[in-house]
């Protein structure tokens, strides 16, 4: 990804200084994505936690079998 003040509409010829601020901005931009995969992460595995356990298959399972007419 090429970030520079040039390839900005509002800052051609600004020069370093335009260079700077959309480093800024880009830098802003993934701490915010950062923070929102952290986000992610955690509340995915908090719900994993929260989940009640299967319960367990015994070996009676489907022997009855009702079938009316």
């Amino acid at each position: 990804m090429n970030i520079s003040g040039s390839n900005l509409p509002a800052m051609s010829g600004a020069g370093p200084s335009g260079e700077v601020y959309s480093a800024s901005l880009a830098k802003k931009q993934q701490q915010a994505d950062g923070r929102a995969a952290l986000a992610l992460i955690e509340s995915a595995g908090s719900a994993a936690a929260a989940q009640t356990p299967a319960k367990s298959v015994t070996a009676s399972l489907g022997n009855n079998i009702n079938v009316y007419a």
